[in-house]
């Protein structure tokens, strides 16, 4: 009697872990549901501390620790799928069963440190609010006058380039990105960072098959970013990576917080670089809207502007697969299941923002 006692200890302990993590997460969860708690408790002050302790201590790292780790859970999965196997075919079922036990766990911890150290940022009050970018209605014919705007600095910016900016070497544009970034944080309460940083993916060559342009790492709190694309789409995704370091969770806030820091740098190749994202995102909504409107400001694209959306567009059809396809379903289903319910199509409603500010800078040029 004393030894199934004993046998059974390990399973009690293993239940009652789980019960207080489902627990834990469940108080985070009900916290996720008041946005201002989570701006006030969370972003302004718990995530803070996460910002001062991992950002300074993995930045010493010239390599990316979260790719690492990555790495490291695909083996273990591998390895805890194999155990898990085997143990069934040798009928040991109450070792299998402690062993999923023991997963569960790890899941429920995985998901915990998610959350506690940045997956919170996606359940604050919105950006609108704390940029004070309410008015986020616009017309066809504002969205036309901004456009208008936009594909003029893309023009602009993109005939400033020399061959020299477009010939930069990653470690020139990561020094410029974060440049960008110290200096708008002096300025602005609302785009403070703490020891920002980014880092080359190590896996870069899956993030090419996936269709990725780089990622935050919420577990480490490390911005990487695919430094193998076209030379004028990385300012800007460093810049949209770091973002997410700031605290802009949802994709559309980080790229229009990358949008902001890029246009107030003086950097030719970062400033174009943003532009060159935002006429994409604007033209797409505009083709939505008013199909003559975008094919009439489409034409008045420069040649080389024209030449780098081909380059873009041809990179990424290099590594069309259907491990892109099942990628993006997959994080479609993960940006809904984190208070983003369009999914992939979040990315563009940037326009929203952007356009208020534009509004709010230069109502009479957007009216008329």
């Amino acid at each position: 009697m004393r030894r199934h006692k004993n046998n059974n200890k390990p399973v009690i302990k293993y239940i009652i872990a789980i019960a207080l993590l489902a627990l834990a997460i469940f108080l985070l969860m009900l916290l996720a549901g008041h946005p201002a708690a989570v701006e006030r408790y969370y972003a302004n002050g718990f995530y803070m501390i996460v910002c001062r302790v991992f950002h300074p201590v993995l930045n010493i790292f010239p390599f990316s620790v979260g790719d690492i780790l990555y790495i490291a859970i695909i083996f273990y999965l591998i390895y805890a799928f194999i155990r898990l196997i085997t143990l069934l075919f040798k009928k040991q079922f109450t070792a299998a069963g402690r062993f999923v036990l023991g997963l569960i766990i790890g899941l429920q911890c995985t998901v915990l440190a998610f959350y506690l150290f940045w997956g919170m940022n996606y359940f604050r009050e919105p950006a609108s609010v704390r940029l004070n970018l309410r008015d986020t209605s616009f017309t066809a014919a504002d969205l036309k006058a901004v456009t208008r705007i936009l594909v003029d600095s893309v023009n602009l910016t993109r005939r400033r380039l020399t061959p020299a900016d477009l010939a930069q070497n990653n470690t020139s544009i990561y020094n410029t990105a974060r440049h960008a970034v110290r200096s708008l944080s002096k300025d602005s309460a609302s785009f403070r960072a703490y020891d920002p940083d980014i880092k080359p993916s190590m896996l870069t060559c899956l993030l090419n098959y996936i269709g990725t342009s780089g990622y935050y790492n919420p577990f480490t709190s490390e911005a990487q970013v695919n430094y193998q694309m076209p030379v004028f789409n990385r300012p800007f995704v460093v810049c949209h990576e770091m973002s997410h370091q700031m605290g802009y969770g949802t994709e559309d806030e980080a790229d229009f917080a990358g949008f902001v820091i890029a246009t107030h740098s003086h950097d030719r190749l970062l400033r174009y670089s943003a532009y060159h994202l935002a006429v994409q995102e604007f033209m797409y909504s505009l083709a939505g809207r008013d199909t003559m409107a975008y094919k009439e400001l489409k034409a008045t694209l420069s040649k080389e502007v024209r030449a780098d959306y081909k380059t873009e567009r041809d990179y990424w059809r290099n590594y069309q697969n259907k491990l892109g396809a099942i990628s993006s379903i997959f994080y479609d289903n993960f940006l809904k299941a984190n208070n983003q319910p369009r999914g992939l199509e979040t990315y563009n409603r940037m326009v929203l923002l952007v356009m208020a500010t534009y509004r709010s800078q230069w109502p009479s040029v957007v009216t008329h």
